[in-house]
Parts: structure tokens; C-alpha cells; sequence
């Protein structure tokens, strides 16, 4: 493979070792032109690699890393300046391969003596041993933090309790949730509800419980996402009893989920696949006048729509929007895709009527599910108008949506359409696949119009240079 002489420059600058990461608390890591700099060692952007070549060269030391079984001696033959950007950014991209991530940390570390670690490459160390099942290397890494008076953040805490709870090792969540103070890690909500949520799965309800009320206990109090973790495993488990009183006796000790008990109760059944239940309580809830919360209504219609029930979902959005639901942009993301490909195309367009009277200005992925719909059908001309007015009332078309349409086009044997339709992409300096040219070009041909193919032949030459 050839690297450009930008690339190979890149690999093989000496540059200062912690120039991007003087802090162990700081989290964001740049990645403009400025950053690139830093890593080639010019000290000015004027002759700096384009960003395109220095995440080149990251993009090969990780493959470096992921597949060169001699990792170490390849490494070291590209003269690579460590730092903390570089090391931070191959970790991220190998973050699937623990033991090659691993080695290469510690070649790291070897390679260039100057270079010290900071909390943020240490953390995406744990968090990728911790994925990898490698918990007692991940321990020692966590015990070399501490050497250097590094800090655990709650949110790698949180990453690792609930590793351990997917697992089923419990007992090592508990572990490290009771040790998390020693690494000057705050207990705080989220390491609390990643605890809660490794209890949950493996069903040891009355530790979540006391769990709860300790944490009330300490001031620590229950955001949506602890009562969400508590009724999903109740309801996953046919304990719709349980959560139904768990929820009334926080209500009375004062403490109110940020959205209503129901609802909670209808994501948890969702969640837990019993659909027809959730649809029940759903009917029971606006038959007795409650409006459902507008993300409660998308996960329903969402779920239910996968189903195969979209009659329903439209039905019950009518119904809803009467009672005084606003529904979102993301919930005409689900409902028109899905009105339209189920052939509802009248639907579909009353839904994106509405969701323009609601002030929302149509993008791509709303209005192409209706117009391939009306494609499927034959109506062709009816497609060709509505795209039209699209590119006048909605967001411009973009590569998928032309893509979509000259294909259709296409197997319709709208074959001149087609053809405009991709020089039309062209000019809006959208390129087309190829085999967008291959099926215009076939069809002219086909059809008797080779003069016309041998345009779009030759606009394909100048295109791609071939």
C-alpha cells in the first residue's frame, strides 16, 4: 500500500510527548490542522499534513496494531513520535482487540521513555479491557492510575460496573462500586445507576431495592434512568405488580419520576417485548383522557410499527394529537418511512402535511420513503412532481435520495428520467455510484439511444478520470 509523502512524514517526526494532553482531567482532544502540526513537530500550520493525512496515519498504526502479528518490530521500523493524541486516538480505533490494544500501550510507554500516560489514555484502557474480559490486567492498569495519582472518572466506573453486571458478575461490581472512593471517584447518580442496572440483570430485586432507599439515604436522588433500569427488569420478568407499587411508594415518599408512572410502565413492556400489553395500557390511558409523553408515544409507534402494525400506530397518533399530544420531528421520522412503505400513501403525505404545519422543513429521509412508495406503485409522474416540490419546500436532495430515484427510475423503465435525473446530481456536484451509470448507460443502450449513452459514458470519464 502507498502512503503519501505527507503520511509518511507524519509517522516519522520526533514531536514533544504530551503536547495535547498537559492535564489528566481533560477529555476533548483536537483535531484540526493545528493538532496535526503539533504531531509532525512544525510548531506552524503552513506545512503541516491535512487533517485527511493525519487520520490516515492513525488509520494505519491501528491496522498496524489490529492484524501484524510482529506489531512491536513494525512499529519501531516507522520511527513513530508517541504522544498523547496519537496513543488516545489507535486505543479508540482498536478498542474491539484488548490483548493487541494492550501490547500496543505498552509498547507505547517502552518506545519513547519521555512519554507519560494520562488519565484519559489509562481510562480508554480500562474501559477496553474491561470489554474484553482481561479484568485482571485491567485491575493492574486501574493500580498504576493510582501509583501516579491519576483519578478514576464515575463515568469509567459506570462503564465497568455495568461490564461486570452484563456479565453476571455481580459480586465484582460490587467490588469496585465499594472501592471507587479509593480512586477518588465520587458515588455519585450515575455510578449509583450502574449498579442498579448489574443488580437488575441478574435479578437480585431486593439488592436494587436497598439500593434505592440507601441512596435516598445519602441525598442521592433518582433521575428517569433510575426508575427506567428498575421497571424494565420488573417488567422483563412478568413483575408488572412490583413496579406498579415500586413506582406509587417513591410517589408517596415524594419522589416523582420525570415522567409519569405509566408511562415508565409502557417503555418497560416495550422493552421487555410484550407489545400487546403495552398497547392495552396505552388504550387504557386515553380512554381515560391521559395524553401520553410524546417519547413514550415514539417508542410505542416505534416498536409496534416494526411489528407490522401500522394502522395502528397512525390510528392511535390521530387519536392522540385530538387529545393534545405535539408530537416531535421524531415522530413523523418513524411514522411517515413506515406509512409509506407499508403502501399508506395518502397517510403519509396527510403526516408530512402536519409535520410542515408544525414548522418542521422536510429533509431527505422523510420525503423519499414517499416518493420510492409512489414508485413502487407506477405513479411515476406523481413522484417526479412531488420530488420537485421538495427541492422547492424541503431540505436539497442528497446522494441516497437521488440514488434511490434513478434506480427506481430505472427498474420502471424511466430510463430518460433517469438520465437527467443523474446529470442533475452531477451539476449539483453530487457524485453518482457506479451503478447508477452502468444502469442509465445499459438502458439507453437498450432503448436505441446511444448517443445519449455515450454522453453519460463520457460524463463518467470526466467524472472519475478513468
Amino acid at each position: 500500500m502507498l502512503y503519501s509523502t505527507k503520511l509518511i512524514h507524519l509517522l516519522r517526526t520526533n514531536t514533544s510527548s504530551n503536547h495535547f494532553l498537559r492535564h489528566h482531567h481533560l477529555k476533548t482532544l483536537t483535531t484540526t490542522a493545528a493538532a496535526a502540526a503539533a504531531v509532525t513537530g512544525s510548531g506552524t500550520t503552513a506545512n503541516a499534513p491535512s487533517k485527511d493525512d493525519y487520520f490516515a496515519a492513525i488509520h494505519h498504526i491501528s491496522n498496524i496494531v489490529r492484524r501484524d502479528f510482529y506489531m512491536e518490530r513494525t512499529l519501531n521500523k516507522l520511527r513513530i513520535s508517541v504522544n498523547s493524541e496519537l496513543v488516545f486516538r489507535v486505543l479508540r480505533a482498536c478498542s474491539n482487540s484488548g490483548t493487541e490494544s494492550f501490547r500496543f500501550f505498552n509498547w507505547a510507554r517502552s518506545h519513547n521513555p519521555s512519554y507519560q500516560p494520562t488519565s484519559v489514555e489509562f481510562e480508554e484502557m480500562v474501559k477496553i479491557l474491561a470489554r474484553a474480559k482481561k479484568y485482571e490486567t485491567m485491575w493492574k492498569i486501574v493500580h498504576q492510575m493510582k501509583t501516579q495519582n491519576l483519578s478514576l472518572s464515575p463515568e469509567t466506573v459506570s462503564f465497568v460496573i455495568e461490564v461486570y453486571g452484563k456479565h453476571g458478575l455481580v459480586d465484582q461490581a460490587v467490588e469496585i462500586f465499594n472501592k471507587s472512593k479509593k480512586f477518588n471517584c465520587p458515588q455519585n447518580l450515575q455510578v449509583h445507576n450502574s449498579l442498579l442496572f448489574a443488580l437488575c440483570e441478574v435479578k437480585l430485586f431486593h439488592g436494587a431495592y436497598a439500593l434505592i432507599r440507601r441512596m435516598i439515604r445519602k441525598g442521592v436522588n433518582p433521575d428517569k434512568r433510575t426508575y427506567v433500569i428498575l421497571v424494565n427488569a420488573w417488567c422483563s420478568s412478568g413483575k408488572m405488580r412490583e413496579a406498579q407499587e415500586f413506582l406509587e411508594e417513591m410517589s408517596k415518599k415524594g419522589f416523582n419520576p420525570p415522567v409519569r408512572g405509566r408511562d415508565l410502565l409502557i417503555e418497560g413492556l416495550l422493552n421487555a417485548g410484550y407489545f400487546e400489553s403495552a398497547k392495552e395500557m396505552m388504550r387504557k390511558l386515553t380512554k381515560e383522557g391521559s395524553v401520553p409523553d410524546v417519547e413514550t408515544f415514539n417508542t410505542l409507534v416505534e416498536a409496534v410499527s416494526k411489528s407490522g402494525e401500522v394502522e395502528f400506530c397512525v390510528g392511535l397518533y390521530h387519536e392522540v394529537c385530538k387529545m393534545g399530544l405535539v408530537p416531535d420531528i421524531n415522530t413523523y421520522k418513524i411514522l411517515i418511512p413506515a406509512a409509506s412503505k407499508v403502501g399508506l400513501i395518502d397517510e403519509a403525505f396527510k403526516l408530512l402535511h402536519n409535520s410542515m404545519e408544525e414548522g418542521h422543513r422536510p429533509f431527505p429521509g422523510l420525503y423519499a420513503s414517499i416518493i420510492k412508495a409512489l414508485c413502487r406503485r407506477g405513479q411515476f409522474d406523481d413522484a417526479f412532481c412531488f420530488f420537485s416540490d421538495m427541492k422547492v419546500k424541503g431540505h436539497p436532495p442528497n446522494r441516497p435520495v437521488y440514488t434511490m430515484l434513478i434506480t427506481m427510475c430505472g427498474r420502471g423503465g424511466r430510463i430518460i428520467e433517469a438520465a437527467n435525473y443523474l446529470v442533475e446530481m452531477t451539476e449539483l456536484g453530487l457524485t453518482p455510484i457506479s451503478r447508477c451509470f452502468d444502469m442509465v448507460t445499459d438502458g439507453l443502450k437498450n432503448c436505441g439511444k446511444h448517443d445519449l449513452a455515450r454522453r453519460i459514458e463520457q460524463l463518467e470519464v470526466s467524472l472519475r478520470g478513468v
